[in-house]
C-alpha cells in the first residue's frame, strides 16, 4: 500500500521542528491535597495549560479502545492511540469478545492445550498472570472463565500462579483477590471427581516475572524459578504467605516477595514439569514478553533455567492470551488475535521522507517506539528515524523521583538543535512510575522536575521557531490517595481523569484555534495524530480522527 499525505492548503508549518512531549501519568483532576500535579510548583506547565491553545482529552474507556468508561487507560493503549490516529479495539475488549462468544475455546491453541491436560497421561494446566480486576494487564474474570471451561472440558489438575497487583488496584488488596479465587477453586473442586485446582505460587508484580524492556531480567528469573521449580519461601496457602509478608513489611502488594504453596511435607504443590501446559492470561504485551521468552525459546541464554536441584527446563506447551510482539512472534501460540494497527503516523511521515526521533528511558522507551508504531518492533525506516533509549535505574522510583527526565531533556535538546529532525516525540515517565509507588511527596518532586525540564524544552523550541505539543497518555499522579472516615489509603493505580493537551507555538498569530468539543466526546488521544500532521503542514488522512485545531 502506498502511503502519502497532502500538503495543508492554508498552513505550511513552522520553520523549526514539532516536538510532542508525553508526560506519562499526568492527568487533570480537581486540585486538592491528593493531587500531586496541582500540589507541585509548576510555572511552565501552568502557563501552557492556561493558554488559548489548550484543551483536555479523554484517555480511558472507549476513547482508547477499551470496553467501558469504567476502564482506566494505560500507557500501551494511550500510545497506540497517539500513534495510530484512530481507535482500535484493545486487549480487554478483544478478549472479552472472544470469551463472550466462545471463540477463544474453538481455537486450535486452546484445543491443543486442553488435549494435553485430559486423559490417562494428562499433564497439569498452569494459569499464570496478574491477579486482580485492575483491567490493565489482566482481569480475574478472565481467569475464572478459563478455569471453569477447563474443568468443564475434563481437566482435573490445574495450578494457578498469581502475581499480586497493588498498582492498578489498592496497594494492599491481594488478600481479597486471593479469597475470591480460593472460593472459585473450591467450588470447582467440589463439583467434580478428582479435581485438584489450586494456587501454587506467586509474588509481587514488581519483584518477580513481570519485568519489561529488559530492565531487570533478575525479576523474570526469580519468577521462572518460583513458578516452574517451586523455588522460594514455602507456605501452606497464598493467604498465609501474604499475611506473613504484611507483618514483616509495610510495602504494597506489588513489592511483596515470591512464595510457593507447599503440602504438609513442605513440597511445592504446583511445579511445572514435562508434558504440562502453561497459559499466560495477561493480555497486555510489555510485561509479558520476557517471561514468554523464558518459557518458549529453545536457545534462550539470558539465565540458566535449570533448577537449584538440577531439574532441567521442562518441555511444556506454552501460550499467551495474545501475541505480545507481532514482529518477533512472541509467543508463537496465543488464544486471541491482537489489534491489527496499520497506517500509523510514523509510517506516513516516513513515506513523506520526514526525519524524526523518539526518546525515553527504558521504562517507557517501548511506548514511544513499539506501541506508538502500532505494536511493531524496530524502525519503520532506519534512514529517517532515530530511537534513543536512556537506561533506567533498577530502583524503587520514589527514591529517585527525577528518574531520567533531565537526561531525556538534554538529549532531546541536542537532537532538536542538530537541525536534522522535523518531528520528535518523548516520554517523561516519572509522573506514572513514581505515581505508582503511592508516595505523594516523591510524585510532587517528580512533577517539579518535569516542569523544570519543560521550561528548557520551551526555550529550545522558541529559539528554533518550532512547535511544542504537551499531553499525557492517562492519569495517575493527579490522585495519589483516597480518604474514608479520616483514613488515607494510597492510590497507586491509574485514574479515569482526562489528560492535558496544549500547543506552544512561539510564532502563533491566530492562524488556527482549538476545535469545539468536550473531553470524552469529540476529543481523545487519537485526535492528536491528525493535529500533529496539521502542525507539520500536512492534511491528515481521511480516516484519522479529526484534528484538535481548526484553521
Amino acid at each position: 500500500m502506498t502511503l502519502s499525505l497532502q500538503k495543508h492548503p492554508s498552513f505550511a508549518g513552522r520553520p523549526g521542528p514539532v516536538l510532542v512531549v508525553v508526560a506519562d501519568g499526568v492527568g487533570v483532576a480537581p486540585a486538592g491535597p491528593s493531587n500531586a500535579v496541582t500540589a507541585a510548583t509548576t510555572p511552565t506547565l501552568d502557563e501552557l495549560t492556561a493558554g488559548e491553545l489548550y484543551t483536555e482529552l479523554a484517555a480511558h474507556g472507549p476513547s482508547v479502545g477499551l470496553p467501558t468508561d469504567d476502564d482506566m487507560g494505560n500507557s500501551e493503549v494511550g500510545h497506540n492511540a497517539l500513534g495510530a490516529g484512530r481507535i482500535f479495539a484493545q486487549g480487554a475488549k478483544l478478549v472479552n469478545k472472544a470469551l463472550g462468544n466462545g471463540a477463544i475455546f474453538e481455537t486450535d491453541v486452546w484445543k491443543q492445550a486442553i488435549t494435553r491436560c485430559v486423559g490417562d497421561r494428562a499433564g497439569t494446566l498452569h494459569l499464570l498472570g496478574l491477579h486482580s480486576d485492575g483491567g490493565v494487564h489482566s482481569t480475574n474474570q478472565h481467569l475464572y472463565l478459563l478455569l471453569q471451561r477447563a474443568a468443564d472440558e475434563g481437566v482435573t489438575s490445574c495450578a494457578v500462579h498469581i502475581l499480586h497487583d497493588g498498582r492498578d488496584v489498592p496497594a494492599r488488596s491481594a488478600l481479597a483477590y486471593i479469597q475470591d479465587t480460593e472460593a472459585v477453586l473450591a467450588e470447582i473442586n467440589a463439583t467434580g471427581v478428582g479435581r485438584n485446582f489450586r494456587i501454587a505460587s506467586g509474588g509481587g508484580r514488581m519483584t518477580i516475572t513481570m519485568d519489561r524492556y529488559e530492565a531487570d531480567w533478575g525479576m523474570v528469573e526469580r519468577g521462572y524459578m518460583c513458578h516452574v521449580h517451586g523455588e522460594g519461601p514455602v507456605f501452606h496457602s497464598a493467604t498465609e504467605a501474604v499475611e506473613t509478608m504484611y507483618a514483616e513489611t509495610d510495602k504494597g502488594d506489588q513489592y511483596l516477595g515470591r512464595f510457593v504453596v507447599g503440602d504438609n511435607a513442605g513440597r511445592a504443590v504446583g511445579t511445572i514439569v514435562d508434558g504440562d501446559t502453561v497459559i499466560l492470561f495477561n493480555y497486555r504485551g510489555d510485561r509479558s514478553i520476557e517471561i514468554s521468552r523464558a518459557f518458549e525459546e529453545d536457545d534462550f541464554d539470558v539465565f540458566d533455567r535449570t533448577g537449584a536441584n538440577a531439574e532441567p527446563r521442562p518441555d511444556v506447551f506454552f501460550a499467551g492470551m495474545l501475541q505480545y510482539d507481532g514482529d518477533a512472534f512472541i509467543p508463537k501460540r496465543y488464544l486471541v488475535e491482537p489489534p491489527a494497527i496499520d497506517r500509523t503516523m510514523g509510517e506516513f511521515l516516513c513515506a513523506e521522507g520526514v526525519k524524526s526521533f523518539a526518546i525515553s528511558e527504558t521504562q517507557k522507551f517501548g511506548h514511544v517506539t513499539y506501541f506508538w508504531n502500532g505494536n511493531k518492533s524496530g524502525y519503520i525506516d532506519e534512514s529517517l528515524e532515530t530511537y534513543i533509549e536512556i537506561p533506567s535505574d533498577n530502583v524503587e522510583f520514589d527514591t529517585t523521583p527525577a528518574m531520567k527526565v533531565r537526561e531525556i531533556t538534554a538529549e532531546t535538546i541536542d537532537l532538536l538543535r542538530s537541525g536534522e529532525y522535523r518531528f520528535g516525540r518523548l516520554n517523561f515517565p516519572s509522573g506514572d512510575m513514581v505515581g505508582h509507588t503511592g508516595h505523594l511527596d516523591a510524585t510532587v518532586e517528580a512533577m517539579e522536575v518535569i516542569d523544570e525540564c519543560m521550561a528548557q524544552l520551551v526555550a529550545a523550541i522558541d529559539d528554533l521557531g518550532g512547535v511544542l505539543v504537551y499531553t499525557a497518555d492517562h492519569g495517575n499522579a493527579d490522585v495519589m490517595y483516597t480518604e474514608k472516615d479520616g483514613v488515607r489509603s494510597p492510590k497507586t493505580s491509574h485514574t479515569l481523569s482526562p489528560v492535558p493537551f496544549a500547543i506552544h507555538d512561539p510564532n502563533y498569530d491566530g492562524e488556527y484555534h482549538m476545535a469545539d468539543g468536550q473531553p470524552g466526546a469529540a476529543h481523545g488521544l487519537a485526535n492528536v495524530a491528525a493535529t500533529v500532521f496539521n502542525l507539520l503542514g500536512y492534511e491528515a488522512p481521511d480516516d484519522y480522527l479529526a484534528p484538535l485545531i481548526t484553521f
